[in-house]
């Protein structure tokens, strides 16, 4: 088998490396060799690895069962609450391959998309270099420790250690490895460059810049050729530049073109293009390269404030983090793909990926599903926030790091700004600000096409000069706070009239006045929550709060989300409804006994919680008792029912009312509704209903799988009664089966404190429901879960 799978691979490269009209780039996911800990010798390439765990990338061992346990929580682990008690520590991942002797004369490179942290990389026993930043993407030419014709092993140490983070990191080969055979005479790594700098109408003008390296020993005399296209192929111009490029030389050349009758990008109707660029050598094409863009204009005004393509428009963001709950840090396409739909699907129109740069794939989905990013580079620069965070490495790193953010990210039309840190210690020092001049004078040599950001916290004046460097000024908790003015963002701009300001983080608990400071100043363009997703680790900031403690295991998620870790809306999410979109209508209650355990030793600041509040009327044993009812509704007005009766009058629903209404009602089993007017016309409705005693599995996955290995399918678990109510307090165990080809990558059920598995092919129910992630293989053909509770009737879906 071990002869059969090289003999595959290196046929597979082969095609590649003979393929003259097509990209040279092909996925190395597949067979890696992973062992947990140091091993002596690891990068030789003699190392009897076929006892090692054989898997696919991409991967994330910090999300996998401890060794001998269930769980891969541990109280005692160095992360603590920062990282959600999840461990860390040292691997080394190893593959072998053959590189056909047919490829010999070209250049071969290796590519990580991600590795959480400090990688070393070997070839055949070689190193290749280190790469400290878990986020930034990186590559290492091959070539000259290559055998060509034989066989070869890469081999990848991975050093997560010590408290180096403030959220989960995940830890290993979390995003795509790719290899590319490229010639010597080629585009540089990320050297295509593609703007839009002038829109008129439906006209435009495309400009792109290409940059070419000759690694070859003669000068070469090469002709270049950009081809723009549709989506859908059909050509719509092209540029071309003749140039003769010295042996070791490089040079960029530009040239541009123009196009009627363009199809903007817009959230609406994100249209694409795609440019092709081929090199040609002697009349031979050598090397052809492909990149997606969109036509669009954006510009930010102290008055006009932000504007796509001319139109105004305000950011209804959010902050994620990197992982994707119960995968980890893994970053499946599909996975990224999913969590920006769900996020465009609660109202938010623009994405702040904080406190590091996305994965590629994540930006895609953004670019195809029309979403705007806000791209960010650090946590921190020369003064750490954990003892072995970037602060280490970024006096050494940083021009390298926002080099590959840069030029890997510049041509996604769905990045507006990029951001140059967050909350940096030294924000309001002198050399904190000549650092954020050398940043931001960096990003701009790369990419002068877009504004500067960065998220300043602790906010007065002394931030200043600080705030002067940035082209927008990025608002930590700017809209309340006892620590804070009433509203920051007025003092400011009647002290400083000039700046234009963005809410790069507010507290939920906060979301109406952030969102009426929002509304009502233009210099203000938008607002982004902390967080619009959920997170492993900062572990309890939702409920307990600062200052973090020890004690707060078995707390592992910050339950602070608009949605929460399985994708599914949290009660904020449903008053950000209101405030953002049209008659919309949601019921909540105050439980009689709070949700969790709680601590009066919160600080006052410490805001990132939400109310109490959960969408059930299942409260047997309290019947009678009064409850209270909050309903958040953008209809003009609310009448709330109790079993068909009406609880009073109709209550206004508008900014005077915070769009919120409240009743306090004597419980009763049954069916408690809330009925939204426009005057007297009903325009929605929202419904809260007592449920039976399970008997049944439900089972809702979000797709068919399609064929492909790199595709997922996310499946809801609900118990329900007879007549279909899912049951709220039901907390039954539910085992999961797969048969065909896929398999299980992910359980969970979004309860902030199970220490429950990730992997095992169960999962306790929570509020009556848990998920299933499911991931196809290869090839095609039936694939069927099936889900089994003890003393229920089992239940399957096909996928």
């Amino acid at each position: 088998m071990k002869i059969l799978n090289l003999l595959v691979g290196s046929l597979i490269l082969l095609s590649q490396v003979n393929a003259q009209t097509r990209s040279k780039t092909m996925n190395f996911d597949k067979n890696w060799r992973f062992h947990a800990g140091g091993m002596l010798g690891a990068a030789a390439p003699t190392l009897d690895d076929e006892k090692w765990r054989q898997l696919d990338l991409p991967h994330d061992w910090s999300i996998e069962d401890r060794p001998g346990t269930t769980s891969p929580f541990d109280p005692n682990a160095i992360s603590q609450v920062n990282e959600g008690f999840t461990t860390q520590g040292t691997a080394w991942y190893r593959k072998k391959f053959n590189m056909p002797a047919a490829a010999k004369g070209e250049r071969v490179i290796i590519q990580f998309d991600g590795v959480y942290m400090n990688s070393d990389v070997f070839l055949n026993g070689k190193p290749l270099g280190n790469h400290p930043y878990g986020y930034t993407s990186f590559y290492y030419d091959l070539t000259d420790n290559l055998n060509f014709g034989g066989e070869n092993v890469l081999a990848v140490e991975v050093k997560n250690e010590g408290a180096n983070s403030r959220w989960y990191s995940g830890s290993g080969i979390y995003r795509h490895v790719w290899l590319k055979t490229i010639p010597a005479v080629h585009l540089a790594q990320w050297g295509t460059f593609i703007s839009t700098p002038k829109i008129s109408g439906n006209s435009a003008t495309i400009q792109v810049k290409n940059k070419l390296i000759n690694e070859s020993k003669s000068s070469a005399s090469i002709r270049v050729v950009t081809h723009f296209l549709k989506a859908e192929g059909a050509e719509v111009g092209k540029t071309e530049s003749n140039i003769t490029l010295e042996a070791g030389d490089q040079k960029e050349i530009s040239g541009t073109t123009g196009l009627k009758a363009a199809e903007l990008w817009t959230l609406e109707k994100p249209h694409l293009y795609r440019a092709i660029t081929e090199v040609y050598q002697d009349g031979k094409l050598i090397q052809q390269e492909e990149n997606t863009f969109g036509i669009r204009s954006i510009s930010f005004d102290v008055e006009r404030g932000f504007e796509l393509n001319g139109k105004a428009l305000k950011l209804k963001g959010g902050c994620i983090h990197n992982d994707n709950g119960p995968l980890g840090a893994v970053a499946y396409d599909r996975a990224e793909e999913r969590k920006v739909e769900l996020l465009k699907a609660s109202g938010f129109n623009a994405i702040r990926c904080s406190h590091n740069p996305p994965s590629p794939a994540f930006l895609d989905a953004c670019d195809r599903l029309g979403m705007l990013v806000i791209d960010e580079s650090f946590d921190m620069w020369n003064i750490g926030k954990n003892p072995y965070d970037y602060h280490l490495y970024f006096k050494d790193w940083w021009q390298k790091d926002i080099e590959s953010m840069v030029t890997r990210d510049r041509n996604h039309p769905s990045i507006i700004l990029w951001s140059i840190g967050n909350e940096i210690p030294e924000r309001g020092t002198a050399a904190g600000v000549e650092t954020a001049k050398s940043l931001k004078d960096y990003v701009k040599s790369l990419d002068p096409t877009r504004s500067v950001t960065a998220a300043v916290n602790d906010l007065k004046p002394d931030k200043d000069p600080f705030f002067n460097v940035l082209d927008v000024g990025g608002y930590n908790y700017g809209s309340g706070g006892d620590h804070l003015v009433a509203d920051i963002f007025a003092k400011d701009h009647e002290r400083v009239p000039g700046r234009i300001m963005v809410g790069t983080e507010s507290y939920a608990f906060e979301a109406f006045d952030s969102w009426m400071a929002v509304i009502d100043h233009p210099y203000l363009v938008g607002d982004f929550v902390w967080t619009a997703f959920d997170y492993i680790g900062e572990a309890s900031i939702g409920w307990l709060g600062y200052w973090q403690k020890a004690d707060f295991y078995p707390w592992n998620l910050a339950f602070c989300g608009d949605l929460d870790i399985c994708g599914w809306k949290r009660p904020q999410s449903y008053y950000r409804d209101a405030l953002w979109k049209k008659d919309q209508l949601s019921v909540f209650v105050t439980p009689p006994k709070p949700s969790f355990p709680q601590t009066n030793q919160t600080e006052s600041w410490s805001k990132w919680n939400w109310h109490d509040v959960v969408p059930e009327w299942n409260w047997e044993g309290n019947e009678n008792k009064p409850m209270e009812v909050s309903v958040y509704s953008s209809c003009e007005s609310v009448e709330l029912f109790l079993n068909g009766k009406s609880l009073g009058p109709k209550q206004k629903t508008d900014r005077s009312t915070k769009f919120i209404a409240k009743w306090t009602v004597p419980y009763a089993a049954g069916e408690l509704k809330a009925v939204g007017y426009s005057g007297n016309k009903k325009i929605n409705t929202a419904v809260l209903q007592s449920a039976g005693n399970p008997t049944q599995i439900k089972l809702s996955p979000d797709r068919k799988l399609k064929a492909g290995e790199n595709d997922l399918s996310y499946i809801t678990v609900e118990l329900t009664d007879a007549k279909g109510v899912r049951n709220p307090t039901a907390a039954n165990q539910v085992k999961f089966e797969i048969s065909g080809d896929a398999k299980i990558v992910g359980v969970g059920n979004s309860n902030p404190v199970s220490l429950e598995s990730f992997q095992l092919p169960q999962r306790k129910a929570w509020k009556g429901r848990c998920l299933v992630v499911v991931k196809g293989g290869a090839g095609s053909g039936p694939v069927t879960l099936k889900a089994t509770v003890a003393g229920l009737p089992a239940a399957s879906v096909s996928l």
